[in-house]
């Protein structure tokens, strides 16, 4: 006979919405601690100053991207804008705490790599100088070695052409090489440089030959200067002989010194002679001046005399 089925009898859940609305409550709860984290993580609440950076262009820029300094994160960039002047204006936030990092004198590249990301790099070199201000407005230097490839392919292309021109067999190098290998066999010949100077060795020779002689002239002229009868002993000699007249002509000059010394003291004296002498003469006229007048006083007083000389000793 058929079996039926048996049907086992659930009991109810006793409170279940009550459950429902706490588990509910309990995930929203997860949610807003979690969004609130990464909040936090992003630096939505932490006290940020901003900084405005001017590039070219924004090409490979990323709102969220770090801004760092020795390679740690000193700001993050919210958001990006185009310029009235056609430039890129990138909006960055920077915390408070790591503003410090920031100067005035601060420089601020975008550097592209042929592999990887951009990167937004900021170098502090003097950090005594002033803080940046918040909003201050700072131009962005450009570091793209992308843009350099077609410079480098241009300058490569140029450099194997000149290459290739410097390598050809009538080619101003390959004759200077020549040259050079000429001058080095000519420099291990007979008379070396001094027949690549002269440009060939005949001339060397001639200039060899003039310096022979020229010695032999200056040998012969020593022998003639400085030999045992040469014109130096005789020179010698003469100057022996000057030296001789020279010292009898100082004696001369002595004797004509103390000669002179005393005709100076005879005219010394004479000098004074003179001087006397006319003191003497002087006082012989006022003798006579004396006499006279008293010659006319006595003529005055004897009126009756007839000779009136009066004759002196």
């Amino acid at each position: 006979m058929p079996t039926e089925p048996i049907s086992e009898v659930v009991p109810p859940v006793a409170h279940v919405e009550a459950k429902a609305n706490a588990l509910l409550f309990l995930m929203l709860l997860l949610i807003l601690g979690s969004l609130a984290y990464v909040m936090y993580a992003r630096g939505v609440f932490e006290s940020t100053q901003q900084l405005v950076l001017v590039a070219e262009d924004a090409e490979g820029v990323l709102v969220g991207m770090d801004l760092t300094y020795a390679g740690f994160p000193v700001g993050r960039v919210q958001r990006i804008e185009l310029a009235d002047d056609g430039k890129a204006r990138l909006l960055l936030q920077v915390p408070r705490k790591d503003a410090r990092w920031l100067r005035t004198s601060s420089v601020f590249t975008m550097e592209r790599g042929m592999v990887g990301d951009t990167r937004l790099r900021v170098f502090s070199g003097i950090l005594s100088d002033p803080p940046l201000p918040d909003g201050a407005q700072r131009p962005v230097l450009r570091g793209d070695i992308t843009a350099e490839i077609p410079r480098l392919i241009g300058t490569l292309r140029t450099l194997i052409e000149n290459v290739e021109t410097m390598t050809q067999s009538e080619s101003a190098l390959n004759q200077t090489l020549d040259g050079t290998q000429k001058m080095m066999q000519r420099l291990q010949g007979n008379y070396g440089a001094l027949g690549v100077v002269l440009g060939s060795d005949a001339n060397a020779k001639k200039v060899i030959t003039a310096l022979d002689r020229t010695n032999a002239l200056l040998t012969k002229a020593d022998e003639q200067l400085f030999g045992p009868k040469g014109v130096a002993d005789d020179t010698q000699a003469a100057i022996q002989q000057l030296n001789a007249m020279l010292g009898e002509a100082r004696l001369s000059l002595k004797k004509v010194d103390a000669v002179l010394s005393e005709a100076q003291l005879i005219a010394t004296n004479a000098r004074i002679a003179s001087t006397d002498l006319g003191s003497l003469r002087a006082q012989v006229d006022a003798s006579l001046r004396k006499v006279e007048s008293l010659v006319n006083e006595i003529n005055r007083k004897w009126p009756f005399a007839r000779d009136t000389e009066i004759k002196l000793p």
